[in-house]
């Protein structure tokens, strides 16, 4: 199968290398791979110069037009797409990956098995893992099934339905959700570990998590099952912080009217699937 790797990095030079050894290393190597260079300060440009030299297959892209603050969301899919407009499309399989991770050297040679056995399977990945008192430990802030941001491949026609991923905030949510709402099944693999070399929101800041909030409002979430997801992540963060910024940016973004992310109809459709994951956990 042929595919592409579009990698947003901004600030990335102690990482970065490890990452890109990682994918020199497969066992299927990728048709094309985009490093975006998101207007960084510190010398992740040069850190990428010794790989695009050695390896024909990687190219980098440079994005200076960006904040040089690191946040989630916006400007990450704003600078992947700057990597994917350089790139055709003939490709299987799309992938957006993050540069502080470290891939097993069968990782996309699973993945292509994966969508070459089920064409209904629009997104595809392994687990997360982080480390913790020098063991690597599942990353415990999303269910198993469902395949994290850090590194997300999505079938051609899974891309192509969906319309791309949203430069927003909670675009790993909702590209899964939009994803189920057009017919197409999610596949993760325990047999693929992902190393993740940053814990997730380690750098985020306040504004982060006002963030997180307007993303449950664009995604037509309802206060209810916002407030019930807040809940869940703060005490998955043990930060009650959380709960009272994600509420207060739902709040914000209903009140300036931030326009939404979804329709009416895929908004329905998201809370009922909600309702139902929230149900089955409850055993109701």
């Amino acid at each position: 199968m042929k595919y592409y790797i579009i990698i947003p990095a901004h600030n990335e030079a102690k990482f970065l290398p490890l990452a890109l050894r990682s994918v020199a290393e497969q066992t299927l190597l990728p048709e094309k791979l985009i490093v975006v260079d998101d207007n960084s300060t510190d010398n992740t440009t040069e850190v990428l110069l010794p790989f695009s030299a050695q390896y024909p297959w990687i190219d980098v892209v440079s994005a200076t037009d960006s904040s040089t603050e690191h946040l989630p969301g916006g400007k990450v899919i704003q600078a992947f797409y700057q990597g994917l407009n350089t790139l055709d499309s003939h490709y299987d399989f799309v992938v957006k990956m993050d540069a502080d991770i470290v891939l097993p050297p069968d990782y996309f040679a699973t993945i292509a098995q994966i969508f070459g056995a089920d064409p209904s399977i629009g997104i595809a990945g392994g687990l997360v893992y982080i480390e913790q008192k020098d063991k690597w430990v599942y990353e415990a802030i999303a269910d198993k099934n469902h395949v994290r941001g850090p590194v997300k491949s999505y079938s051609k026609a899974c891309f192509e339905k969906i319309g791309g991923l949203k430069p927003a905030i909670g675009w790993d949510t909702v590209d899964t959700l939009l994803a189920r709402y057009h017919g197409f099944s999610i596949a993760t693999t325990d047999t693929l570990i992902i190393k993740h070399l940053r814990p997730t929101g380690n750098a985020y800041t306040k504004k982060a998590r006002l963030l997180r909030g307007h993303a449950m409002y664009t995604m037509r979430y309802g206060l209810l099952i916002t407030f019930i997801a807040s809940v869940k992540t703060a005490w998955k963060q043990r930060d009650p912080i959380v709960l009272s910024d994600n509420l207060k940016g739902y709040f914000q973004a209903g009140a300036t009217q931030v326009p939404f992310l979804v329709t009416e109809d895929e908004g329905r459709f998201i809370r009922r699937y909600r309702w139902r994951g929230i149900r089955k956990k409850l055993g109701i």
